[in-house]
């Protein structure tokens, strides 16, 4: 009879074998979306920017999207067209956008429903299970660039003709992204600018200070502008620019020329003379003299004429040495022509001077005179005679221009003897 193993091992050997069958079932699917959260950055108003989520199917089953829903102001999703299945292992880009309507931080969410099959127990087939993934939506609503000029507008008021005037002005940008400035033009007759060079970039709240420069070319009104070209929501910004040229002005001396006659070296000798302007305002900045025995005063530069006025000033002629001395005024300014005043004088030597005294004569016995100075009334004094004056009469060589001297006399007999001081006399020396 044939034998046969215990039909007990047979059985467990089966148990086994679907014990193992039931462990290594497949994993549910999963729906994981990247990236998670989703951050747009910023958004300038107006524009749309869109971002891609994708949605991954993670698990060992198919899983099926049946709803999509986007929540949060500006924030937008696609159509994934559901139902969608996505098996294990696969993925499925999911639209997202962002179009803020107004500046500021916003956040929002998009959720995502779907379901699986999930395995019964004992085996005995797959029941359906329902899950939800939700993604974060972040971004910032910004203003659009935008250029400002402060001021708008540039009038220049009246500039004469060969002159020039500068202004200052400055371009800010007020809204929220960069701009690029490209390009800067100024038109007109006479109007230019500086400081302000392109390419340049201006972050948000970010100027530039520049100088626009009035030069007239003609006596007349004149318009023009400038022209800043960029990236901004005003990509054109105009600067209006005006201004009037007035006539050069004319300067005038009055005498044109001077004569100061003859003056002692050491002395001096003034004249009046003025300055006057027409047709425009003059600016004289400095005077020129070319010989320094002449110099001018009573007038302080720069100074500015009026049209129809004038202002005083003093000629001197001061001689350092004798002869005929010449020279020249002339005057820098923004007038259209340049006087000159001519100057002349003559130098001559300075006269020598002396006091010359005299008193009564002592009678016999008298040998001589003695002569005794001071400067001041009563004395002291020092006597400026070398030997005795056989004569009642002395001439002192030695005085000196615009000093005042006080002299006394002594008699001197055979003996030696000398008398008293005689009364005071007094001499002015006229200057020079």
């Amino acid at each position: 009879m044939k034998r046969f193993g215990p039909p007990s091992t047979h059985v467990v050997s089966g148990l086994v074998l679907l014990n193992v069958f039931l462990f290594a079932a497949t994993a549910t699917g999963q729906l994981v979306p990247n990236p998670s959260p989703a951050n747009f950055g910023s958004v300038v108003i107006g524009n749309t920017v869109p971002q891609s989520v994708v949605l991954s199917n993670t698990g060992g089953s198919d899983l099926t999207i049946s709803q999509t829903t986007v929540s949060g102001a500006g924030f937008g999703i696609g159509s994934l067209g559901l139902p969608l299945t996505l098996p294990p292992g696969q993925s499925v880009p999911l639209p997202t956008t962002f179009a803020p309507q107004s500046s500021g931080n916003f956040s929002g969410s998009v959720s995502i429903v779907y379901s699986v099959l999930k395995n019964k127990s004992h085996g005995r087939g797959n029941l359906p299970s329902n899950g939800t993934t939700t993604v974060s939506l972040n971004g910032t609503g910004v203003t659009p660039g935008q250029l400002t000029a402060n001021p708008s507008s540039l009038n220049f008021g009246n500039v004469q003709v060969s002159s020039s005037q500068t202004l200052t002005d400055s371009i800010t940008n007020v809204g929220g992204v960069s701009v690029t400035i490209s390009q800067a033009t100024a038109t007109g007759p006479g109007f230019s600018f500086s400081g302000l060079n392109p390419p340049l970039t201006l972050n948000p709240g970010a100027s530039v200070t520049f100088s626009v420069v009035f030069a007239p070319l003609s006596a007349s009104s004149a318009s023009g502008s400038m022209t800043v070209t960029s990236n901004a929501s005003n990509p054109t910004l105009t600067i209006a620019l005006s201004g009037i040229g007035t006539p050069q002005g004319q300067l005038a001396v009055s005498p044109t020329s001077q004569d100061f006659g003859t003056v002692t070296v050491g002395a001096n000798s003034s004249k009046a003379a003025n300055l006057s302007a027409s047709l425009g305002n003059v600016t004289v900045t400095t005077a020129n003299l070319n010989n320094s025995e002449f110099s001018i005063s009573g007038i302080t530069f720069p100074v500015t004429i009026a049209p129809g006025q004038s202002v005083p000033f003093t000629l001197t002629f001061a001689p350092q040495t004798s002869g005929t001395a010449n020279g020249v005024l002339s005057f820098n300014s923004n007038a259209s022509n340049s006087p000159t005043d001519t100057l002349t004088g003559n130098g001559v030597a300075p006269q020598p001077h002396s006091a010359s005294l005299s008193w009564l004569d002592g009678g016999s016995g008298i040998t001589g005179y003695n002569v005794y100075r001071g400067s001041v009334s009563g004395g002291p004094y020092s006597k400026i005679n070398s030997a005795l004056d056989p004569s009642p009469a002395y001439s002192d060589n030695s005085v000196l221009a615009g000093q005042t001297y006080y002299y006394v006399t002594t008699a001197v007999d055979g003996s030696g003897v000398e008398s008293a001081h005689s009364n005071e006399a007094q001499a002015s020396i006229p200057s020079p």
